[in-house]
């Protein structure tokens, strides 16, 4: 009999009630357990995200210098590889995407600036066709609640919320601009020394199987982020094109700006480029006629079947490989959070938590990598070298 065997045999011997730790024994008490850690997860997540929530001017500038910095990390290692110095390669990437970022701003806003209220006008129009079609049509519809929900859409695009939302914004106008600054400034250093960046993070982590996640998860964020801001670029631009193609060759209206508004929404997964062809077909009914804007619902359809059938597995690859379910809840999230940013934010943010959880569970252990293609902090000098 081993040494324990007395007290083992002694604490069997015990009443329940004095048995240590008897109130978490068994399922129940199991349970318990695993619902206060739950409750204790939920608490840290809800305050972290309180006060992120508390200084989005820092948040968000920082979030988009990522995830451009992700985006345009390839070409920069590739004017490196060339032999470009550091410092050139560098600079080169920051102003052609600053250049870049800043001409796609300037166009939209001047593509919907001048044409905003005609866009409103024509949008409250064509909303006022559909809800005479669907008031006189063979459903069955209660025109009560049909008049309430038309009213409050029509006071809402009208009212002067929108338009001091759009136009009277001083202090959303100087929030742009400085966290355009900061973006801009950490996007820089982002690009000059993001490897010393994240080899001074890793050096918080022992060495053995922890630091190698860690660098794992590090890359697989910069992979993720930069193929998913490439491949919605790119499908956007599709999107827009043919959508386009189409406003143009059917002479809708105001075909420019609806453009781009396809443009812009396209990066909003699953609803964005639908809302923006639903408000484009809208536009052809009252301008162009019903027979216009049910060509121009078809040419969204088939534009829709292209992205999901086609450009979304090719062009995407492993970039999105989340349910769509998770996408749409991520999106309401995001939506809820911090408005459109937070929607445009929300889905590539998930896809990385993705990726990062697949790691640390030991689902993706890198094997398709060469050891090579992840930074290890051992060959990064220190960032108090790096500002000397």
């Amino acid at each position: 009999m081993s040494a324990s065997s007395p007290e083992r045999a002694a604490r069997d011997t015990q009443p329940d009630h004095a048995r240590p730790g008897r109130y978490w024994s068994g399922a129940l008490g199991h349970a318990g357990q695993r619902s206060a850690q739950i409750l204790l997860i939920l608490l840290l997540v809800s305050v972290t995200v309180y006060g992120l929530l508390q200084v989005t001017l820092v948040v968000i500038p920082v979030l988009l210098a990522l995830i451009l910095g992700a985006a345009i990390a390839p070409f920069v290692n590739w004017l490196r590889r060339k032999g470009w110095p550091s410092a050139l390669a560098t600079g080169l990437s920051f102003l052609l995407l600053l250049a870049l970022f800043g001409g796609l701003v300037t166009g939209i806003a001047f593509a919907i600036r001048s044409e905003w209220s005609d866009l409103v006008d024509q949008a409250v129009a064509g909303f006022e066709k559909l809800y005479d079609f669907v008031l006189n049509g063979p459903l069955p519809v209660d025109q009560e609640m049909l008049a309430n929900a038309r009213d409050s859409v029509i006071d809402f695009a009208t009212s002067s919320t929108v338009s001091s939302g759009a136009i009277a914004g001083i202090s959303a106008a100087t929030s742009f601009a400085t966290g355009f600054l900061l973006m801009a400034v950490v996007l820089f250093y982002f690009l000059k020394d993001g490897d010393r960046i994240w080899a001074f993070f890793l050096r918080m982590f022992p060495e053995g199987d922890r630091r190698d996640k860690a660098r794992l998860s590090g890359f697989r964020v910069m992979e993720v982020l930069g193929g998913y801001i490439r491949g919605t670029a790119i499908v956007a631009l599709v999107d827009s094109v043919c959508i386009g193609a189409a406003l143009f060759i059917l002479q809708v209206p105001l075909a420019l700006p609806l453009t781009v508004i396809v443009f812009v929404g396209s990066f909003i997964p699953l609803v964005g480029a639908t809302a923006a062809g639903v408000f484009a077909a809208l536009i052809a009914l009252v301008a162009n006629g019903p027979v216009v804007a049910l060509i121009v619902i078809i040419v969204i359809i088939a534009v829709n079947q292209l992205e999901g059938n086609f450009l979304q597995p090719v062009v995407m690859g492993k970039s999105l490989s989340i349910h769509a379910l998770v996408i749409l809840l991520a999106l309401t999230a995001g939506t809820i959070l911090a408005g459109i940013v937070g929607a445009i934010l929300a889905v590539p943010i998930a896809a990385v938590g993705w990726a990062v959880i697949k790691v640390w569970t030991g689902e993706d252990d890198g094997e398709d990598l060469d050891a090579k293609e992840i930074p290890d902090p051992k060959d990064q000098p220190e960032m108090e070298s790096a500002e000397s």
